[in-house]
């Protein structure tokens, strides 16, 4: 009896080894199936990564093209907007101010109300950049049609000089904006190596700046890139041509030896004019490339420092990082005039003037601006060159969605009647503003 027992107790205890080695073999074999399975479908993932990063980087190249080519017709037309709220304040108001506004001028959200005669078909239409339509995210709004905002000097929301363009190239949508980079403050002011404008600079900046809604903290952080950025390179905004010394290389024969015929560098000294325009050119050029460095934290700058449900505001959205000299008069918001217009003082007077007055009619030209505002003229003439009535520098940002991948692409483009020049381009990640 004891022998059986016994007998069974060894056959219970194999069996349970048993059924424990197996049970780790399958806990094995699952972990390496797991394994392999997750990495597969990584690896797969990978795969399709690259596949639509490589669509969306040739859709974007492509639009780039088309949107260079566009260009060349724009001709942004600025509208009259005597009985709508202007665009000038709305980086101060929250969006409980910015819903009051809109209640004031009596804003209903009827998308068909400033062209009664169009149909929807019609406006939904995005055509050409020369054509205001509807787009995805409506005439109104930014994903609701039927939520009012404020229209911008051109029709579109502020900087936007033309409702987004949106297309398909394969099988990457593409969207293309373009924004009016005169009618933001020039962050070059705050680099400028004239000692007579040096105070006004300073005091221009720190109002852009507080009226942006940056801190103490923020600012302080911002003038030391900005210093660190000026070490390179000054800033200018008024130029006269200068002749430089050039001194070039050449080879002239000295002799033979066999078959071969050997040269001595000789150099050469020569004076060359630099244009006024030249120089201009160069130094756009050069703090295109710096302001979008690492120097700069633009992706502090942009983080939102308001969000409503027709709009984001952020301080970048409102700084002109390609080097821009001037501001447009009848594009820029209040806190960006009053930059501008410190240079030569009266500065909150004359920015509330040109802000009641463009909303009838824009003006033409700075003389236009001195008969409006007689009593301001002497002011006017102090900061004239800091302004303009026309944009001439423009940025087309294109961003191209393939799958799960995006690729972007940021120009800075000057326009002068039909001549477009390409300033600089980014690639890559880019802080979103708008």
């Amino acid at each position: 009896m004891a022998t059986n027992r016994d007998n069974r107790t060894i056959s219970q205890r194999r069996a349970g080894v048993v059924l424990l080695v197996t049970l780790m073999l399958l806990v094995v074999l699952a972990t390496l199936g797991y394994t392999l399975t997750s990495r597969v479908a990584a690896r797969r993932h990978r795969n399709q990564y690259m596949m639509d990063y490589n669509q969306s980087r040739y859709a974007c190249d492509s639009a780039v093209k088309y949107a260079l080519a566009t260009m060349e017709e724009l001709n942004p037309q600025l509208i009259e907007r005597p009985n709508e709220p202007d665009f000038s304040d709305l980086f101060a108001l929250d969006e409980a101010g910015y819903q009051a506004l809109l209640a004031q001028w009596g804003m209903e959200p009827q998308p068909t109300e400033l062209n009664p005669d169009s149909s929807m078909d019609d406006m939904n239409s995005t055509g050409d950049f020369g054509t205001i339509g509807l787009g995805p995210e409506g005439f109104f709004g930014m994903g609701d049609p039927t939520s009012p905002v404020i229209r911008g000097p051109y029709g579109p929301a502020w900087p936007l000089v033309t409702e987004p363009v949106d297309l398909e190239i394969g099988p990457a949508k593409v969207r293309i904006e373009i924004e009016d980079e005169n009618a933001k403050y020039p962050l070059g002011w705050a680099l400028l190596d004239d000692r007579n404008v040096l105070r006004e600079a300073e005091a221009g900046f720190v109002t852009f700046c507080e009226m942006a809604g940056l801190d103490a903290q923020q600012i302080d952080a911002l003038t030391q890139e900005l210093m660190e950025i000026g070490t390179l390179k000054s800033f200018k905004t008024d130029f006269k041509p200068i002749t430089k010394t050039v001194t070039n290389t050449v080879k002239t024969p000295a002799g033979q030896s066999g078959n071969r015929t050997t040269r001595t560098p000789r150099r050469t000294i020569q004076r060359k004019v630099v244009p006024a325009a030249e120089q201009a050119t160069e130094q756009t050029e050069h703090f295109a490339r710096l302001f979008h460095s690492s120097l700069l934290d633009t992706e502090t700058l942009a983080l939102p420092t308001i969000v409503g449900e027709a709009r984001q505001e952020s301080a970048l959205k409102y700084m002109g990082l390609w080097g821009s000299r001037n501001v447009n008069i009848n594009t820029a918001p209040r806190h960006v005039l009053e930059a501008a217009l410190i240079f030569g003082g009266n500065e909150v007077a004359i920015a509330e003037q040109i802000i009641q007055l463009r909303r009838e009619e824009p003006f033409a030209n700075i003389s236009d601006l001195k008969t409006a505002l007689p009593r301001y003229s002497d002011s006017i003439d102090k900061c004239e060159q800091y302004l303009i009535t026309e944009s001439q520098v423009f940025t087309i940002r294109i961003t191209a969605t393939s799958g799960s991948a995006q690729a972007s692409t940021l120009i800075a483009v000057r326009k002068e009647g039909n001549k477009v020049e390409r300033i600089a381009a980014v690639n890559g990640r880019i802080p979103t503003t708008i």
